[in-house]
This record gives structure tokens, sequence and C-alpha cells, in this order.
């Protein structure tokens, strides 16, 4: 979408899940291809940047001198082969596209002790990329506090710097909705065990639980797994239990516009926001990205 917004048309989109698929086609008119380890590079069309995300899967990493003693392949081929980052550098090694953007858990700079960075960094520096990476909280674009990394690349000496975030630091009373269905707030039950859990963590001293917000406030991390309890992210309310947010309130808090169609599940809805990048955020880099390249 912020690439969208600086002129770029998607030639091709990639995603297992079919019901992100499902929201994809709502959007955006076109149903994605499936499972990219399935697509062949030939079949991919050219472009001139890839845009991905991969999870933080652990990484084999074997010593260069031993597998050249046992007569093995090494370099990227060996080490990120099983993992979906193997899949982001084939595509980049057959399209040479001109430039790059990978997002990711910013737990991936010390996953593995830093191993598992250092293996991602020197990968795509042996694909020809130059990169510049940094890890980002959303607390400027949307009131939700979310580390992520962004890696940022290019193969033709282009020249980029991450660009200074806005001094804006929204709250959520920007983004909650007037009239809420009374189906969001949690029931005595649920409210009852979240306060219990919570007292039980704090006597083992550590900081497990319920979080609760106000208006004034900004979010925790809106997690994939939001809809099972609400926990991360409970809103306080004047004389009865807290509430969940809706739907389209997690829409808001991950930057998206209120023309987002949402998917007909509200769990998948809650999955796909927790699952998502903050596309306002995006949005920001994107227009930098393409200024460096002088797309524009």
């Amino acid at each position: 979408m912020g690439f969208d917004e600086q002129g770029g048309e998607c030639v091709l989109s990639s995603e297992l899940d079919n019901h992100a698929r499902v929201t994809y086609a709502l959007n955006f008119n076109e149903n994605p291809k499936g499972d990219i380890r399935e697509i062949e590079a030939e079949s991919i069309p050219s472009h001139d940047l890839l845009l991905a995300g991969f999870p933080c899967q652990p990484f084999s990493i074997a010593g260069v001198t031993k597998l050249s003693s046992m007569g093995l392949e090494h370099g990227f081929l060996d080490e990120t082969k099983g993992t979906l980052f193997f899949e982001i550098c084939r595509i980049l090694e057959h399209h040479k596209p001109r430039a790059f953007l990978l997002e990711n858990v910013k737990g991936l700079t010390w996953h593995d002790k830093g191993r598992t960075f250092e293996t991602i960094k020197k990968t795509l520096q042996e694909l020809g990329y130059s990169i510049k990476w940094q890890v980002i909280n959303s607390k400027n674009f949307v009131p939700q506090r979310r580390e992520r990394i962004f890696i940022v690349g290019f193969n033709d000496g282009t020249k980029f710097e991450f660009p200074e975030l806005p001094d804006d630091l929204p709250v959520l009373g920007d983004i909650l909705e007037k009239k809420v269905d009374d189906k969001y707030t949690i029931n005595d039950h649920l409210w009852n065990y979240h306060q219990e859990r919570k007292r039980i963590q704090k006597e083992k001293g550590n900081g497990f639980g319920y979080r609760i917000f106000d208006r004034k406030q900004s979010s925790g991390t809106l997690p994939a797994r939001y809809n099972k309890d609400g926990a991360d992210i409970l809103i306080k309310q004047g004389g009865k239990n807290p509430r969940k947010l809706t739907p389209r309130e997690c829409a808001r808090l991950m930057g998206f516009p209120e023309t987002f169609v949402l998917n007909p599940s509200e769990n998948q809805m809650y999955k796909q926001f927790g699952n998502s990048v903050v596309t306002s955020l995006v949005s920001h880099l994107a227009k930098s990205i393409v200024e460096a390249a002088k797309w524009n």
C-alpha cells in the first residue's frame, strides 16, 4: 500500500494462508499466488523492488571451512536453505531487482546470539546489495508501541538513509470508536481469570499478565493471538469490565485507512492485523526509498 501511494505497481504477490488471500482479494482485486516455495523464479515477472517479511526460523549455520573440507556447498545456498529467507534470496539472485525492503521482529538482531542476523546480512551482501537496517517503533505513526526491524538494500550504489520519524505521538483516543457493541467487553469469568493470573505472576516476580490502557495512552504490541483473550490490550471502561479492541480499531492501530475492507471472520481479522506491518510507517519508508532511487 505504501508503494502504491508512490506510483508503484505490484506485479506479483504470494500468500500461503487462504484467509489472508481472501482479505487481499477483497482490497486489491487480485488473488495472490500460493506457496512461494512452489513458484519458479523464472515465472515471476521482472521487478524493480522486492518487498517481503519472513519468519525468524532457526538458521543452520555451519562453518565454511568444515563444509569446504567435505566438498559441500556453502554461502546462502547452504546456510539459509529450509527457511523462507532462502526464497527471498533465490528471487534476488535470479531477477536482481534494484532494491528490496524486508521486515521482521526486532529479535532477529539477537536470534541465535546474533549469528542469524550476521548470516542474513552476509548473504544479502554476497548477492550484491549494500544494506541499511533500523529497528523502528511505530509509536510515532499509530498509538501502538511496536518495534520491528526494516532492512533496505540497493545493488547499484544508491545511497539510502532512513528518514527522520515524525514528532507525532498518537493516543488511543484517536482511534477508538465512540459506540462499541457490548460483546467486546470481557465477561466476569475472563476478567477474574486475568486478575488472578496477574496476581500469581506478580508474586513470582514476573511481569506477565493482562495490560490495560486508557484513551490518553498508546498501547503495547498487538499480537496475532489477540482474539484468544484480549489480554495484551484491554481498554479501560468506566463502571464495567474492560473491553477488547474491535477489528476496525485494530485496523486503525496498524495504520490502515477507513476504506480497508475487513475479512468476514473476526477471528481472522485479529490474527491478520497482529501479523501485519504498520502501513503508515511503511508509507513513510516508501517515500524515502523512492526518492533515493529517483523513481518519482
